[in-house]
């Protein structure tokens, strides 16, 4: 029998995501909007400015993301917004993030909040932001106020959104506000935001017995490059303790591992501290080891000829890699809670890659449902194009096409699909030869074309751009 659709579950959830800093405009109080100001920081010399327009007028979107067919959204508050100065919260914006969130339910979409998203008020960068433990009452305070504010609203709250991030591109890195380069401090701020996750989901159900808490991590694949090799499956498990493993194994256990665990090993309420876990999933590396003397340790980089996304600031964002979302969500499953795809995206500007991105991609979230993974809902990254920190502008995310001089919007092809997509609660054959038909053998394996010719020999073909010839960054 020929399979022509795949179904997802009843009452799953079918959004996209953004963050309040990429899309409001005019957050000049944060350490994001300090560290754009520096020459330099930001590709081309970009500015957030007035980003998407939200703070005046997100509802526009919000009639969008209904008519696009998106039952959910995930969206984050400003803490510099709500808390502009130390223990004064502001009535008047956390009466707009009301407004929002009430439009949301409105039009029918289930509103997912991120609590922190990257962006930290400057009056506690000042004081050392989260390199100091002192930031772990600070969120706990700013948590506990802007939820029983916002509560009745909201039933699905993110504490810290990719705090392994945050903390290697901010302060290892630099590349990121606050654009430090201090490994010790690193590994601090990734300790201290662990705490202050704990700390927030306790301080949520004290306000909100039955809210549904959950942190976010970007679960990002390291693949020995010669799998034979014990330098190279060294090196690459390395590389995964250091992102990966550093997260989530204090999430499963209480306990912090090393070198988080200097001084302190158990973490009260750390294991308790899920209801569900928001994964992020893009890209995958291979890894090896650097044998040359002028080599790097570790180098990282797409696997040889495969299909690559646009390329940025710093280089290939990473190689297209669908079966790497079905690695992810089963890796997260052993954490033996509910699993959302709290971002899944792909920089194409020109929207050629991205209909097969999202179909082949979804195949393999069906894949892990089918069995028996607890998946309930897929955010894709992002709605629209918007400011994507120190890469500015320049890479385009959207599902819709923005001009941040004209704040015109437009429609892409891959949205409309999504939005199909969306509204069958399913991915169907015809969608596939609608919008990738070189990739129907790929997800309906059933050996049958859509003239209904033999095409065993088929697969998913890349008709863009390619790792082979492009030069790549450690």
């Amino acid at each position: 029998m020929i399979r022509d659709r795949l179904d997802f579950p009843p009452g799953f959830l079918w959004g996209t995501a953004t963050s309040a800093h990429q899309v409001e405009g005019g957050n000049s109080n944060n350490d994001w909007w300090a560290f754009e100001q520096q020459p330099g920081a930001i590709w081309h010399g970009d500015r957030s400015g007035q980003a998407c327009g939200w703070w005046q007028d997100a509802e526009a979107d919000f009639d969008l993301m209904a008519a696009l067919g998106q039952n959910t959204h995930r969206l984050s508050v400003e803490w510099s917004r709500i808390e502009p100065r130390e223990g004064l919260f502001d009535p008047a914006a956390l009466a707009r993030y009301r407004e929002m969130l009430a439009g949301l339910r409105q039009r029918g979409i289930e509103p997912m909040v991120t609590l922190h998203h990257f962006t930290t008020p400057l009056w506690l960068a000042r004081q050392g932001g989260w390199a100091k433990a002192i930031a772990i009452e600070h969120f706990r305070r700013f948590v506990q106020h802007t939820v029983a504010s916002l509560s009745d609203l909201v039933r699905l709250w993110c504490t810290i959104n990719e705090p392994e991030i945050y903390a290697a591109e901010g302060y290892w890195e630099g590349v990121h506000a606050p654009g430090r380069k201090a490994p010790l401090q690193a590994f601090a701020v990734l300790r201290n935001m662990l705490l202050a996750h704990a700390a927030a989901y306790q301080a949520i159900h004290a306000v909100q017995p039955n809210a549904q808490v959950g942190l976010v991590k970007d679960v990002r694949l390291f693949d020995a490059a010669n799998p034979r090799s014990p330098a190279d499956r060294f090196i690459a498990a390395l590389i995964d303790y250091s992102f990966n493993r550093l997260v989530l194994r204090p999430l499963a256990s209480g306990r912090l591992a090393f070198p988080l665990s200097l001084g302190l090993k158990s973490v009260p309420g750390l294991a308790e501290s899920l209801d569900f876990f928001g994964l992020n999933y893009y890209t995958r590396d291979r890894v090896a080891f650097g044998w040359r003397p002028a080599a790097a340790v570790m180098q990282r980089f797409p696997t040889p000829g495969a299909e690559i996304g646009d390329s940025g600031r710093f280089g290939t964002y990473g190689e297209i890699y669908p079966e790497g979302l079905y690695r992810a969500l089963q890796r997260v499953a052993s954490l033996g809670k509910p699993i959302y795809v709290t971002e899944v995206g792909l920089p194409d500007a020109d929207d050629d890659q991205r209909p097969r991105f999202l179909l082949t991609h979804l195949a393999q979230v069906h894949r892990a449902i089918a069995e028996g993974l607890p998946v309930k809902g897929v955010y894709y990254w992002s709605l629209l194009d918007n400011f994507e920190w120190a890469e500015g502008w320049a890479l385009r995310f959207g599902l819709v096409s923005f001009d941040p001089v004209t704040q015109e919007r437009r429609v892409r092809r891959s949205g409309e699909l999504y939005a199909a997509i969306a509204r069958e609660n399913a991915i169907t054959r015809q969608m596939v030869e609608t919008y990738a038909p070189e990739c129907c053998a790929q997800i309906f394996p059933d050996g049958r074309s859509p003239d209904g010719q033999p095409v065993s020999q088929r697969r998913c073909r890349s008709v863009a751009k390619s790792s082979s010839d492009l030069r790549m960054s450690p």
